[in-house]
């Protein structure tokens, strides 16, 4: 089964698994760049935390590959970050597609929707 951490450090793996954990974020994305990351309707996934150590399997309930400035407020709220808003969510974003190098207003995002199976200990 595939594995993976949320974000680029640490800290951001942690408090967005944490987000998982609680209910909170039942969505994610990532820049079309990376490709499908070994995700598709119905896969098993499971996410470590900051130490690569398995917290929670998902399943990928929906995934599509639109344009950066197509996400709507729905995902945006789903991917329960910050106040939950499509402003915060584009703000964030684009800080992070632009540290790693991937942002541009015509880019497209993977998003995808999950739904968790199991919480590991």
């Amino acid at each position: 089964m595939h594995s993976f951490t949320f974000g680029d450090d640490p800290i951001m793996a942690d408090k967005l698994l944490e987000l998982v954990i609680h209910g909170q974020k039942t969505a994610t994305s990532w820049a079309a760049i990376h490709g499908s990351l070994e995700s598709e309707t119905g896969k098993r996934q499971v996410v470590n935390d900051s130490k690569e150590q398995p917290r929670v399997i998902i399943e990928t309930i929906e995934l599509a590959r639109r344009p950066f400035a197509e996400v709507d407020e729905q995902f945006a709220h789903d991917e329960g970050e910050g106040d939950l808003s499509l402003d915060y969510w584009k703000k964030e974003h684009e800080r992070y597609f632009n540290r790693e190098g991937t942002f541009s207003k015509n880019m497209e995002v993977y998003c995808q929707r999950f739904r968790v199976i199991e919480i590991l200990k």
